[in-house]
């Protein structure tokens, strides 16, 4: 085991005028990101590359004090170093510091005060150019002591921005919003997600259900829902019930689940006769937002196929591509996940993967790039993939996941979500409109992002005509 490595100071009897010190460092959009999150600076000109690019600089630059930052650590750590004082510090601000400048900074004693061991620094920010970007003067209390110590090893931070949400919900700038029936919206979760979904410009609510009860729900989420057309039903079943119709008859492209649960709303619309069944098998799908990976992770089925046939994976894999080319990929990476990444006559979802696969080879499944069985980890990381042998397009590399079933997908879902925070936009696929899943304990961001993704997927299927529209099973 190699020893650790030490962090020792210099004591003031140690320092004589005209030594220094420096540490270099190269400006990264996570240094901003941190900074701004310990500090609270949010100031756009250092988060926002859009509004940066018309601001003075013409692009993103750090703040002013990470730079001072740097200055502080040379004196905490180099010199004089652990148990240093600072007393003061003077900074002038010379020019800007952009993403990936190379900053040294650099101290040197410029002068010693026997009275208190005090030591004055002239202070120094440079860049790759040689071009001054801070300079200043520091005046510290030396230590006393000498201090030899193990220098301590920070933690790894994950940044999360959730940015890829925020660029699915500008997706729908510009277009008008989508006539929306909200199922029996008896709550203020319900409402809150209603009407914030409206004044983003993504909906127009129609909502669905016991008067009294919706405008009750109103009053105590404190929102204005006079510009909203109420249509009053006596309970949650014909809620529902009523929502299929004006689905049916052209009136709404979109559905919302408001207070109900999910069961019923199915009941409403899985019947053959009456619902709202296409040529394919009804499924749901998570737009997963998770910190730390590049790109949205589309997860289905976690919510309505229990236990999925071959030819109900079939569909919904067909489903989950098409959400996936109207959210910007054009050629999703599909990994059908298993607890192996290897084909056992014993695990029935192995078999099923190759099927898939297969099928995808002679054009029954198109759209996408697929591959199976694979485990979770091979499919989301390369390196787990290199390690297992594993030569695929999609290891490593999957956009859309596959589950075996609902509990593997569910528990997926919440895993992500509950110990990785992530964010979880759900959307029911497959029916004659999208329909949003909202649940009481979505954020603001996630819920708007579940009516993004259903906006864009109503935007781009041509409107449904009446009538059945259903296969025989």
């Amino acid at each position: 085991m190699s020893s650790p490595e030490m962090i020792e100071n210099r004591t003031y009897g140690e320092i004589a005028v005209g030594d220094s010190a420096k540490v270099t460092r190269v400006l990264g959009e996570r240094d901003i990101q941190l900074f701004a999150l310990v500090s609270g600076d949010v100031n756009p000109a250092h988060l926002d590359a859009e509004f940066a690019a018309s601001d003075l600089f013409g692009r993103v630059i750090a703040h002013g004090l990470w730079g001072g930052g740097l200055i502080s650590a040379v004196l905490g750590t180099e010199l004089p170093g652990p148990g240093t004082i600072y007393l003061s510090q003077s900074l002038r601000f010379r020019r800007p510091v952009g993403l990936g400048d190379t900053i040294t900074a650099s101290v040197t004693v410029k002068e010693k005060r026997a009275e208190h061991q005090v030591i004055l620094f002239d202070c120094c920010c440079v860049n790759q150019k040689g071009e001054d970007v801070i300079t200043g003067e520091a005046e510290v209390r030396a230590p006393p002591e000498k201090v030899r110590r193990p220098r301590i090893a920070l933690p790894d931070v994950q940044v999360s921005d959730h940015d890829g949400y925020h660029r699915l919900i500008k997706r729908t700038a510009g277009g008008e919003p989508v006539p929306t029936v909200i199922v029996h919206p008896c709550s203020s979760s319900a409402i809150v997600a209603a009407v914030d979904a409206a004044e983003a410009g993504l909906i127009l609510p129609v909502l669905v259900g016991p008067q009294a009860r919706i405008r009750k729900a109103a009053e105590e989420a404190g929102k204005d829902i006079s510009g909203f057309q109420v249509i009053d039903t006596p309970h949650s079943h014909a809620a529902a019930a009523r929502a299929v119709e004006l689905v049916r008859s052209g009136e709404a492209r979109l559905l919302m689940k408001g207070s109900l649960h999910t069961d019923e709303l199915m009941g409403a619309i899985v019947p053959s006769a009456t619902g709202l069944r296409t040529e394919r098998r009804i499924s749901h799908a998570y737009v997963m937002d998770v910190p730390g990976h590049p790109t949205p992770l589309i997860i289905t089925d976690a919510a309505i196929n229990i236990e999925p046939s071959l030819e109900d994976k079939a569909d919904i894999i067909r489903n989950a591509i098409d959400l996936a080319h109207v959210i910007g990929i054009e050629e999703p990476k599909v990994a059908i996940l298993s607890a192996v990444e290897t084909v056992n006559p014993a695990i029935r979802s192995t078999l099923e993967a190759a099927a898939l696969c297969k099928m995808a080879d002679r054009g029954q499944i198109s759209g996408g790039i697929l591959d199976g069985p694979l485990a979770f980890d091979n499919a989301i990381s390369e390196k787990a993939a290199r390690e297992k042998g594993i030569v695929s397009p999609v290891a490593g590399r999957a956009e859309i996941l596959v589950v075996p079933n609902l509990e593997a997908g569910n528990m997926l879902a919440k895993q992500l979500t509950f110990l990785g925070g992530a964010d979880a936009a759900g959307v029911v696929l497959g029916a004659r409109v999208p329909i949003i899943l909202a649940s009481r304990a979505d954020s603001l961001r996630t819920s708007l992002a579940s009516c993004a993704v259903a906006v864009l997927l109503a935007r781009a299927a041509p409107k449904a005509a009446p009538g059945p529209l259903v296969r025989n099973s």
